[in-house]
């Protein structure tokens, strides 16, 4: 009766849109639906998922596109944390961690161990030596080499997965770049680890306009004059409908957007004329672990729900104290960002093609190193191919 139904409907409002029609369906005590795209005005393209978004994520997967995996032996203590329900539900889907330092890399291998069967890292940058006291599993090859981050994390997360398919997709582009933009809308939930205002904005944009949850988090490490340790603050928050946004709590400056655009932010001559401090953008290896435990316990939240919870208020954790806050800041009536959910592609558009980040990439594959970096480098292939044969 729906398809029926629908496909009537199919024509009026192609007549009036120009654009196909979506046809959903709800049903059953646990408000599962269906959904399926009227491309083909005889046959529709059923979807694989629905997502509900709201601080608890509920998703409704279509069984025959998108079948359940198998658990294996590595994941026994995980399904029994929360269930073969819930890890049937988090398994399958598909999560995007944008940045690839010291987080979001803790970040990919861990969800690559808990079982999930798609996982995408987005980075243009480079491991470099000045990155290894806080990227664990980075190596010093990798920094010779200055191997991309993503391959870095994708080496890494085959290692670590515990799922018998395991899918890893490179991102080596930028979000703040409609390229990045795209590959990112093809993710269910996705994982802020990065530290500048732009890309902040992009993402959090997205958080409403295109209705994916965005688990933004980060580290401010402050100091005395003389070197000693004042004080370092890490946050964690969950960005969906029902949460305020990172303008709301005052993790996004939107003033400072077009900064980051100009390069300002990176300008000591334009800091000191504008009497302002220099980001912090300081991280260690052993405080990058805080941040990536809170930023994965909000994942947990959201898909888990422990205590049929979802995710908290936005939290704030203070090191010299070793106190736990939740913010008591609210939306903000006119926030631009709030007030744009669900508008999708008539977003505003807060990214622009930019050709640097492009020529870093280009750099980096157009580089020839040495023969004895060469030799190493395919000799650590092999053994990876070898380890990874091993059931």
């Amino acid at each position: 009766m729906d398809w029926d139904t629908e496909s009537e409907y199919e024509r009026v409002a192609r007549a009036i849109t120009k654009m196909p029609l979506l046809g959903m369906t709800l049903g059953g005590r646990d408000t599962s639906w269906s959904a399926r795209f009227w491309f083909d005005r005889k046959v529709p393209t059923w979807a694989e998922s629905v997502r509900s978004v709201a601080p608890k994520l509920r998703v409704t997967w279509n069984g025959e596109l998108r079948r359940i995996p198998a658990n294996t032996r590595s994941q026994q203590r995980t399904v029994s944390s929360w269930g073969e329900r819930s890890q049937a539900s988090i398994a399958r889907l598909r999560v995007l961690v944008v940045g690839g330092g010291s987080v979001g890399l803790d970040i990919a291998q861990r969800l690559a161990a808990t079982g999930l069967t798609t996982v995408g890292v987005m980075d243009y940058d480079a491991v470099e030596t000045a990155n290894l006291d806080r990227m664990i599993g980075a190596t010093r090859l990798d920094a010779a080499l200055g191997r991309s981050k993503v391959d870095v994390a994708a080496r890494l997360m085959r290692s670590s997965a515990t799922a018998e398919s395991f899918e890893i997709h490179r991102h080596e582009t930028s979000i703040t770049d409609p390229v990045g933009v795209s590959a990112a809308l093809d993710y269910d939930v996705i994982f802020s680890c990065v530290d500048r205002p732009w890309p902040r904005a992009v993402l959090n944009a997205l958080a409403y306009t295109d209705l994916i949850p965005v688990i933004d988090g980060g580290i401010a490490l402050d100091t005395f004059a003389d070197g000693r340790m004042r004080n370092g603050i890490w946050r964690a928050h969950t960005l969906v409908p029902g949460r305020p946004c990172m303008a709301c709590i005052g993790q996004l400056v939107v003033g400072e957007i077009s900064l980051d655009k100009q390069g300002l932010l990176d300008d000591p001559v334009y800091i000191a004329g504008t009497g302002r401090e220099l980001p912090s953008r300081q991280n260690v290896a052993a405080l990058s672990a805080s941040v990536s435990a809170a930023l994965l316990a909000q994942f947990v939240s959201l898909t888990a729900h422990p205590g049929g919870r979802g995710v908290p208020a936005p939290l704030r954790h203070v090191l010299s104290t070793q106190t736990l806050e939740h913010s008591a800041a609210t939306s903000g009536p006119y926030c631009t960002f709030e007030n744009a959910t669900a508008l999708g592609d008539t977003r505003i558009a807060i990214a622009e093609h930019r050709e640097d980040w492009r020529a870093v990439v280009q750099a980096r594959t157009s580089t020839k190193h040495p023969l004895p970096l060469r030799a190493l480098a395919m000799a650590e292939n092999i053994l990876q191919r070898a380890i990874h044969r091993i059931k």
